[in-house]
């Protein structure tokens, strides 16, 4: 088999894989693997508040990237100017 007609196959896959999300169980298994790590015993207040902080943690990272990517996807603000506008690109309308 041509090395060329194996390599598109190999891309997807690796596309693909990259691509997978983790279930709320895996995530909160994964913290609570973290919050013993740091030595934190299960039931104490300070092994709540470690998951507690996990989570507000992963919220805000995701709104950081939401809020972020804005312009990107949206544009840049709109700044109306006498009798026309600039939009997201720096246009006159």
């Amino acid at each position: 088999m041509r090395v060329q007609a194996v390599l598109p196959s190999i891309a997807l896959a690796l596309a693909l894989s990259a691509c997978q999300t983790i279930t709320p169980e895996e995530q909160r298994t994964r913290d609570v693997q973290t919050c013993s790590g740091y030595g934190f015993k299960r039931g104490s207040d300070g092994f709540a508040n470690c998951l507690l902080r996990l989570d507000l943690d992963r919220r805000a990272d995701a709104r950081s990237f939401r809020d972020s990517n804005d312009d990107f996807f949206w544009g840049g603000p709109t700044v109306i100017v006498g009798g026309g506008y600039y939009g997201g690109h720096r246009h006159w309308h």
